[in-house]
C-alpha cells in the first residue's frame, strides 16, 4: 500500500500531482524536492507536505517516486537517489520518451526497486508550480510502460494512484510508445516551429503576413512558442523515430509539391484530402485522447455574458457531468459553438433536451 510519495520536481506536472492527490487522497503524505524557492512556494500553497532538503531525504522513506524533472535530468536523478531507496519502492517518471529512460533505470536503480516508465499525456499554457492545477489530469490518458510487470502489485499500486488524479491509464509497450508520440507530438513541435519561421521571413518583406494569420495558423502553430531547452532532449531521446516519421511527412509533402508543379494534376491531391477530412472528423468523435467513446452535443451559444456558465449550470441541474467540452468556431459579436462530450448517449439524449427546455439551441449527430 502507498502511503508516502516523493515527488522529485514540484512544476506542472509534479505539482499538479500534488495537489489532485490532496484533494482526492488526503492521507497520502506529499514529500517534495526542488529549488528552495519552488519549495517555498509550494509549502505556502500546501501543495506537499513536507519539503525535502535533499533528494536522500526525498525519498528515504518513500513507497513511491515519481520524478517529474526534465529528460536530461533524469539519468543524474536516477543515480543520486538510487543508495537511498529502500527495496521494493516503486519509481516512474513523466518524461514524454520512455525507452531510453527505461534503460537508464535499469541500469542505475537496484533490482530491489521497481521502475515503470508514465507519461501524462496532458500539459498547460502556463509552466512552473504557478499553472499547477489539480484538474489538470482529468479525463486525459496517462500512458504506463509496464513492460511485463502488468500483474504486479507496483503496477497495481501505480495505477490506483494515476487514476485517482482523474487520469485513464492506457497501458503500452515503451517501444510502441515512443513511435506513437513521435508522430503524434514531437514531429507536430517541429512543423510548428518550421511554420512559424516560414512565416516570420515571408513577414520581413512583407508586414501584414503575420496580422492576417487566423484561426487556423494560430492552432497549428499554437506550440510553436515551446523552448527548446525543453525540447532538445526530447529529440535527442527519440531522434531515431522523430527522424523516421518526418521522413514520412517529407514524403508526403514533396508528392504534393510534385503536383503543383506544371505537369502535375491536382485532382491527385483530392484522395489525400478526403482521407485526412475523414480521419481527422473522426478523432472528436470517437476518440477525443480517451480511451473508451464519449458521446458529443452540440450547443450554439451568443455572445453575450454568462451564456457558457447558463449552459454548464443546466446541466449540472440536471446531474449531467461533463467530460469534456471545446470551442468549436466563434465569432465576434454574433456567437459560436460548443461541443460538450458526456459520457453516453442516453446522457447526451438527456442533456439536449434540459438545454433546450432552457431556450439553448443542442442537437447531436445522427
Amino acid at each position: 500500500m502507498i502511503e508516502r510519495v516523493a515527488i522529485i520536481g514540484i512544476g506542472l506536472i509534479g505539482g499538479s500531482l500534488a495537489l489532485a492527490w490532496k484533494e482526492r487522497l488526503p492521507s497520502l503524505h506529499v514529500t517534495g524536492f526542488d529549488t528552495p524557492d519552488v519549495l517555498r512556494q509550494a509549502v505556502e500553497r500546501a501543495v506537499i507536505d513536507h519539503e525535502a532538503s535533499s533528494l536522500a531525504d526525498a525519498v528515504h522513506r518513500a513507497d513511491a517516486v515519481f520524478l517529474a524533472v526534465p529528460l536530461n535530468a533524469l539519468e543524474p536523478v536516477l543515480e543520486a537517489i538510487a543508495p537511498h531507496l529502500r527495496p521494493h519502492t516503486l519509481v516512474t517518471d513523466v518524461g514524454s520518451v520512455k525507452q531510453p529512460v527505461i534503460n537508464a533505470a535499469a541500469r542505475l536503480l537496484p533490482r530491489s526497486v521497481c521502475f515503470i516508465g508514465g507519461h501524462p499525456m496532458t500539459g498547460s499554457e502556463q509552466s512552473g508550480l504557478e499553472g499547477a492545477d489539480s484538474f489538470l489530469f482529468e479525463n486525459a490518458v496517462y500512458v504506463l510502460c509496464p513492460n511485463g510487470q502488468e500483474d504486479s502489485d507496483a503496477y497495481r499500486a501505480l495505477t490506483y494512484l494515476v487514476e485517482s488524479t482523474g487520469a485513464r491509464v492506457l497501458s503500452m509497450d515503451s517501444k510502441q510508445h515512443d513511435r506513437v508520440v513521435a508522430c503524434v507530438s514531437h514531429l507536430p513541435q517541429i512543423l510548428a516551429t518550421n511554420l512559424m519561421n516560414v512565416a516570420a521571413d515571408r513577414s520581413q518583406a512583407n508586414p501584414i503576413t503575420l496580422q492576417l494569420a487566423a484561426g487556423g495558423f494560430r492552432d497549428m502553430t499554437r506550440i510553436a512558442s515551446s523552448p527548446f531547452e525543453m525540447w532538445s532532449a526530447v529529440l535527442e531521446a527519440n531522434c531515431k523515430d522523430v527522424g523516421t516519421a518526418l521522413d514520412e511527412l517529407i514524403h508526403a509533402l514533396e508528392f504534393t509539391r510534385k503536383q503543383l508543379h506544371d505537369g502535375g494534376d491536382l485532382r491527385e491531391l483530392r484522395p489525400i484530402f478526403e482521407r485526412a477530412r475523414v480521419v481527422r472528423n473522426s478523432i472528436p468523435r470517437d476518440f477525443k485522447g480517451f480511451l473508451r467513446p464519449l458521446s458529443d452535443v452540440f450547443v450554439y451559444a451568443k455572445d453575450q455574458p454568462g451564456v457558457l456558465a447558463h449552459i454548464t449550470g443546466t446541466l449540472f441541474k440536471q446531474g449531467i457531468s461533463i467530460k469534456d467540452i471545446e470551442l468549436l468556431k466563434i465569432r465576434e459579436g454574433t456567437g459560436g459553438a460548443f461541443r460538450i462530450s458526456v459520457e453516453d448517449d442516453k446522457t447526451a439524449d438527456a442533456a439536449v433536451a434540459a438545454l433546450k427546455s432552457q431556450g439553448c439551441r443542442a442537437h447531436r449527430l445522427p
